[in-house]
């Protein structure tokens, strides 16, 4: 462990309330943690929503963020894959009991004990974090730190979603944010033909889809051109649901890929009829995250990301807020590596 045991981090104190920079003491590391010197940390949607209370197993106060990227300063003592020094990634799913029936079953995303980085447990906006390593991942070269904080969420979950919408010619993707436009460039590198949906007045959004392959961009009050094969939709907006269930062919299916969203409206039967389905991921697995970093080790993603200092949090999430990010952003540290 580094000489100081404290650590800057923008910390939340209660829902609804601003991030606050403090001086945060460390905990000592367990002995399957290691402690990270953060150099990057994306910011996410579902940041927003511990930051407004969405969430009800949030722990505050807290220090948001797990889309962490460091470098290993310390470790716990554990054998363990990662040496100090190495770099890795920390992602949403901080732990798991391994003792539950989902466990057992390997849907470790649906433990019923599970920990949360930067919900119930601290996580990346911060200089320095700890992690269990048994759920950090090793990071393709290829990618800068900065380019490779999106990858632990917007594509680790978002690439579960992509593989829940099955094998569709035409997919439909509902929010053209951080998962949508790295997807957009999985979903083109294999074949197939990208439908973009975002606020109806955002042009730039639709521009920005049109640029990265999509075959058509719109509005999400809008029907396609063409049928889906399938639809996931990142928006928190239960709205979206029976838009995408009518733009969908039958036997279609319409993935909700966010961790909150709000109040689906009723919607006539006959636009579930014909065995289209509707579906929502939970969170990840660690086999989702090896096997996407895989892909990303072999299909040169472009994350399209625009940087903020630490200090400069509530900007970044304001910004998300307003849908005013193209791309995603991240959090550099001042004393990242």
């Amino acid at each position: 462990m580094p000489q100081s045991t404290m650590t800057r981090a923008m910390r939340i104190q209660a829902a609804g309330t601003p991030l606050v920079l403090q001086n945060v003491r460390l905990p000592p590391l367990r002995p399957n943690q290691v402690l990270l010197k953060v150099s990057a940390c994306g910011v996410c949607r579902t940041d927003l929503h511990v930051l407004d209370g969405d969430l009800s197993n949030t722990r505050y106060p807290v220090t948001p963020g797990h889309e962490i990227v460091g470098r290993i300063a310390a470790t716990g003592g554990a054998e363990m894959p990662f040496r100090v020094g190495d770099r890795v990634g920390v992602p949403w799913l901080g732990s798991t009991c391994g003792r539950c029936r989902y466990c057992r079953l390997d849907l470790e995303n649906l433990c019923e004990d599970p920990q949360f980085t930067g919900c119930t447990i601290d996580g990346g906006y911060a200089e320095f974090a700890a992690a269990d390593a048994r759920y950090c991942f090793a990071i393709p070269e290829r990618y800068s730190d900065e380019s490779a904080a999106p990858l632990l969420c917007a594509g680790l979950i978002g690439y579960r979603a992509y593989r829940a919408a099955g094998d569709a010619a035409n997919l439909g993707l509902y929010g053209f944010g951080a998962a949508a436009h790295l997807l957009a460039q999985v979903a083109r590198a294999e074949g197939r033909r990208v439908f973009a949906f975002t606020r109806p007045e955002d042009v730039t959004a639709q521009q920005f889809a049109l640029d990265l392959g999509a075959e058509w961009a719109g509005g999400s009050d809008a029907g396609p051109p063409e049928e889906l094969d399938a639809a996931i939709i990142f928006a928190p907006v239960g709205a979206l649901v029976p838009a995408a269930l009518a733009a969908i062919r039958k036997g279609g299916r319409v993935v909700c890929a966010g961790i909150h969203m709000s109040d689906i409206p009723s919607f006539p039967y006959r636009l579930l009829w014909g065995e289209r389905a509707v579906s929502s991921v939970a969170n990840l697995t660690r086999a989702d995250g090896h096997d996407f970093m895989r892909l990303a080790a072999r299909v040169a993603l472009n994350p399209v990301i625009e940087t903020f200092p630490l200090a400069q949090a509530n900007e970044a999430l304001a910004r998300l807020k307003e849908g005013k990010l193209r791309g995603a952003a991240v959090l550099t540290m001042p004393f990242g590596s």
